[in-house]
């Protein structure tokens, strides 16, 4: 349990934690993680017959560290110890890691089985926080979890271990599921029961700023959501417009399309190539700093796209919008460098700048990746050339 000040309810959290692995039929500790309460918590974890562990870093993430480090079991089962999770009624979880689970979630939501009592949580947070934070950790991470939150979970220590977590604070609770499910970690989820809590006092949680730091987090961790999938749709959507546009204007749909819309087209393009870039830029990051698991999928298809065939496709693009360029400049010269038609001549000139920017932006990006393949082929057989 981490702990801070929870002098009102900790008693209470050690003797149902206690009664929770009686009935489970398993030997196991009540461990305290205090993270510098000041308010007899220490003392009262110790009175209880609890092993406390002071934890110096501060932070959520950093408090459960250090107590699943210093745990001595098999199995490790966390929980707030602010009575809301009732530890007496653990049994699910134990059964299912005795089944070969190494992630089991408890699940708060109705839409997993689980029931929020009246008054247990903010309706905000019910209504709004919870189902929207974890639909989008469904749709990103494809993890079968319902309460992508709940702070009531168990797991094996070793496979805790294996997901080398790297958050200390709020967000940890996060990056244990989704790394669980990116490294396909077997996992289960337990219908429980949240309860109000017991304290007198706010809590901890701040819903606005808590949620924003897990949704960034989560988007983070999520360079195909938060880079690739929006990039590819800018390109597309630029490319279309652009090609469409880049020798005559279009009526449809009784709008007139003409330059106007082509420069959007090229803003959407050059925005969306980079967003692509910048999605396999944080990927190798991630990856060679352990922050994202190793992809098959991935080192497949950077084994095949080396930096010489990027370098072959951005110079060819490079070397079209110089040619484009040109023929407008030799245009403007047949005018006698004078006054030339606008729509014409911007058309054109849109067309040649938009593929010379985009020819430098993969040429970059081909460099550039191949400097963090390097870090990359450090920890593995090189999948970036």
């Amino acid at each position: 349990m981490p702990c801070l000040n929870e002098a009102e309810t900790l008693a209470t959290c050690i003797a149902k934690a206690k009664t929770g692995i009686e009935k489970a039929g398993v030997t196991g500790e009540v461990l305290v993680a205090d993270n510098g309460s000041t308010d007899g918590s220490i003392e009262i974890g110790q009175r209880e017959g609890a092993r406390v562990v002071n934890v110096t870093e501060k932070g959520y993430g950093n408090a459960l560290r250090g107590g699943i480090a210093a745990a001595q079991g098999k199995w490790v089962i966390m929980g707030d110890a602010d009575d809301s999770y009732d530890f007496t009624a653990i049994q699910g979880f134990v059964e299912q890691l005795k089944a070969g689970k190494e992630l089991v979630m408890g699940c708060r939501l109705p839409v997993g089985g689980g029931t929020i009592m009246p008054g247990a949580m903010p309706w905000k947070n019910r209504w709004i926080g919870n189902p929207s934070l974890s639909f989008i950790g469904q749709l990103f991470f494809r993890t079968p979890i319902h309460d992508f939150h709940c702070g009531l979970r168990g797991f094996s220590k070793a496979a805790y271990e294996a997901l080398d977590l790297k958050t200390t604070g709020m967000e940890f609770a996060s990056e244990m599921v989704m790394k669980a499910t990116l490294k396909r970690i077997p996992m289960a989820e337990v219908p429980i029961t949240l309860h109000p809590d017991g304290r007198s006092r706010p809590p901890h949680l701040r819903a606005w700023r808590d949620g924003w730091r897990h949704l960034r987090f989560m988007l983070i961790y999520s360079p195909r959501w938060l880079f690739l999938i929006p990039g590819l749709f800018l390109s597309l959507v630029g490319i279309i417009a652009t090609l469409a546009l880049c020798l005559r204007p279009v009526n449809a749909f009784g709008i007139a399309f003409d330059v106007g819309t082509q420069l959007v087209g090229a803003m959407s393009i050059i925005a969306g190539i980079q967003m692509v870039g910048f999605a396999c830029f944080t990927k190798v990051f991630g990856i060679a700093e352990g922050l994202l698991p190793e992809d098959a999928k991935f080192a497949k298809v950077f084994k095949y796209l080396t930096l010489e065939k990027g370098l072959i496709v951005g110079v060819g693009i490079f070397l079209l919008g110089l040619v484009l360029f040109g023929k407008a400049v030799w245009l403007w010269k047949a005018a006698g460098f004078g006054s030339l038609s606008y729509a014409d001549n911007l058309r054109l000139l849109i067309s040649a700048v938009t593929a010379i920017i985009i020819g430098i932006q993969i040429i970059s990006s081909s460099f550039f990746m191949s400097v963090l393949g390097l870090k990359t082929s450090q920890r593995r057989p090189p999948a970036v050339a």
